[in-house]
């Protein structure tokens, strides 16, 4: 039981939380760029939330399951259909043996995810599934997919039901829990401060866009140039997931899943964890605006996310054991 890449589509890789407790040695964490999209879509097939998953830009790949499964898309929405048929986001399906998926059209956001029920039969690196495509480790064989990768999963569906054809599950998610078009919101860096009164103020009320040379590791940003009121070189310092740090041309790089794990530019801001899913799914000019907040605000929101994750967990059991008593 299996998926064959008939089409790789855009920097299509295997991801899930990320590498945790070995950046002190120098290993970026990798993981999902959008986590709670991962997340979201492990539970509608009541994986655990942080069972591996496709992860897919657009052109999006091609798709074929040699056996039946059931699936999930979270993320952004590429417009995925089977023979015609449209393949709802946040919804779990089931789909019969031979299925080929595409995505014909972008219709919102930039990152994508596909999970399987049962996940995929893969080798963990480092006690995670993401791939690090600069260690060629983790993922399918350490890179992106590529047409004819056939990646084996670990659970037969048809095992588990009696129906035959493409069917959508009666039950689905709301993911306007995780996204806003509200400023992203992040706690004063360290450095924060050593900004310029004037650039403190662009900071919180200037427009800033997303520039092509974006990747998974980090979106480069343009807006005016801030500066800071000594120029002084600063030691390399540990940095994360969500970090604004400012460049010697005074532009922003916010660091995102490949980020390296220390730096030695300004640490302006840290982008809070419930904002994060919200950047991802930002695209190439896409308007950004950024304002101050709190730790205690920080983690009022995330606990809110996770909560909001933990009441779609138990309500996707209760509706599985339904459907399956009927």
């Amino acid at each position: 039981m299996s998926i064959v890449i008939i089409k790789p589509g855009l920097f299509s890789t295997i991801q899930d939380e990320g590498r945790k407790g070995f950046q002190h040695l120098g290993i970026n964490p990798n993981g999902a760029m959008d986590i709670r999209a991962m997340q979201m879509a492990n539970t509608l097939v009541l994986n655990d939330v942080s069972e591996a998953v496709l992860e897919f830009y657009f052109p999006a790949p091609v798709l074929q399951f040699t056996q039946p499964a059931f699936i999930a898309l979270g993320g952004a929405d590429f417009s995925a259909e089977t023979n015609g048929t449209d393949i709802p986001i946040n919804q779990p399906v089931f789909i019969p043996a031979n299925t080929i998926i595409q995505f014909t059209s972008k219709k919102w956001g930039q990152v994508g995810y596909l999970s399987v029920q049962g996940g995929f039969d893969l080798s963990e690196w480092l006690n995670s599934y993401s791939t690090n495509v600069k260690a060629a480790a983790g993922g399918f064989e350490g890179n992106i997919l590529k047409a004819g990768d056939t990646i084996d999963l670990r659970f037969n569906a048809s095992n588990k039901t009696t129906n035959k054809e493409y069917s959508t599950m009666p039950w689905k998610a709301s993911s306007k829990e995780f996204y806003h078009s509200n400023p992203l919101q992040f706690i004063p860096g360290h450095e924060f401060a050593k900004l310029t009164e004037t650039s403190q103020t662009l900071l919180l009320s200037a427009e800033f866009s997303i520039l092509r040379q974006s990747d998974r590791m980090g979106y480069r940003l343009n807006g005016p140039a801030l500066e800071l009121s000594e120029k002084k070189e600063i030691i390399s310092t540990a940095v994360t997931k969500g970090t604004i740090q400012l460049l010697p041309n005074g532009q922003c790089i916010v660091l995102m899943a490949d980020h390296q794990t220390t730096g030695g530019y300004p640490r302006i801001g840290h982008i809070i964890s419930a904002d994060l899913p919200t950047l991802a799914q930002k695209g190439i000019n896409d308007s950004i605006y950024f304002t101050t907040t709190t730790i205690e605000q920080a983690e009022k929101l995330f606990i809110g996310q996770e909560q909001h994750l933990h009441l779609l967990t138990n309500a996707c059991k209760l509706q599985l054991d339904a459907y399956h008593r009927h």
